[in-house]
């Protein structure tokens, strides 16, 4: 038992060595690309993104909602109560993306009329570069 606590304490004590191979620790790297988004971020840029992102979401779940619907009124298989909710959400589904599409409207618009872009800073990933 004590020679593998021994053991152990030599191979905890290689550890350090190890750390201290390289001439210099870097600890805050230089020219990244996130170094280049840091510099380059400001307030209006985080809110413009917020909104952005807030307007995605939300039609990205009312979609959904959409979808969802479609299929409950697929397998409703006839029934008039099944029929009628499955109606109802997507009539809400689609009251919900005409409410953020009037939205980014508006947010469009006033950034024409006043010269505020209130939806930039935010870039939607994509698969290519």
């Amino acid at each position: 038992m004590i020679k593998k606590i021994a053991n152990r304490l030599k191979m905890f004590s290689l550890i350090p060595s190890v750390y201290a191979a390289g001439e210099t620790i870097q600890i805050a790297p230089t020219d990244t690309v996130w170094d280049k988004i840091v510099k380059n971020l400001t307030v209006g840029s985080i809110i413009g993104g917020l909104i952005n992102l807030v307007l995605i979401v939300a039609s990205l779940i009312f979609f959904f909602i959409l979808v969802i619907g479609g299929i409950k009124w697929i397998v409703s298989n006839g029934d008039e109560k099944s029929v009628e909710s499955a109606r109802s959400q997507i009539t809400n589904a689609l009251i919900g993306l005409a409410i953020v599409f009037a939205a980014w409207a508006i947010l469009k618009l006033i950034g024409i009329l006043f010269g505020l872009d209130l939806t930039s800073g935010f870039t939607v990933p994509t698969f290519t570069k």
